[in-house]
């Protein structure tokens, strides 16, 4: 048997947000005691204890993971235009402009861009695929023969097929030029 989304295994159980017995025990050992553990360090810093030093700074102004980058990227409408972006990370990187690991992100950022343009990409294809194809094909006749050929050899059908999917929507931006 499975619950369902949102009941609870043991709907009798801890309720959400209560506290464990450790977070209580330590609550109750710096109840009233926190002001003055907070002077000692502050006096302790203040006597030229390194690591009270970087405690009190680490409260104060904590370290920074990430700072923003001021490095401009080109637009970006194609393929193109990612490689040309890649290229100017490199020149970044190797001028000291920004770090190997700031370079490396922005350059995973460029990879998801490309990713999302192909997607796009692939969806406008088939999109334009499926106008393109009738849902049957019917012979000289008019009449819908089976499997949907209409008479002439496969040969004939397979060539136009693959001439209809080579051919890219020239009005596409996404247009590459790269399917011939």
């Amino acid at each position: 048997m499975t619950f369902q989304p949102g009941q609870s295994g043991n709907p009798a159980g801890r309720p959400k947000g209560a506290r464990g017995k450790a977070a209580i025990f330590a609550e109750q050992l710096f109840e009233g005691e926190a002001e003055n553990i907070i002077r000692a360090a502050i006096e302790a810093a203040k006597a030229g204890d390194a690591t009270a030093v970087r405690v009190c700074l680490d409260r104060v102004a904590p370290r920074r993971r990430d700072r923003v980058v001021s490095f401009e990227l080109p637009p970006l409408h194609s393929a193109a235009s990612v490689l040309s972006a890649l290229a100017d990370i490199a020149a970044a990187v190797s001028g000291g402009d920004l770090t190997p690991a700031e370079g490396d992100n922005i350059s995973k950022l460029l990879d998801r861009y490309l990713r999302t343009l192909e997607h796009v990409e692939l969806e406008q294809r088939v999109a334009k695929l499926e106008r393109q194809v009738p849902a049957t094909r019917t012979g000289q006749d008019g009449q819908t023969s089976p499997g949907g050929h209409n008479g002439h050899n496969g040969h004939d059908n397979q060539t136009s097929q693959t001439t209809q999917r080579r051919q890219l929507d020239p009005d596409s931006p996404y247009n590459f030029g790269d399917a011939s």
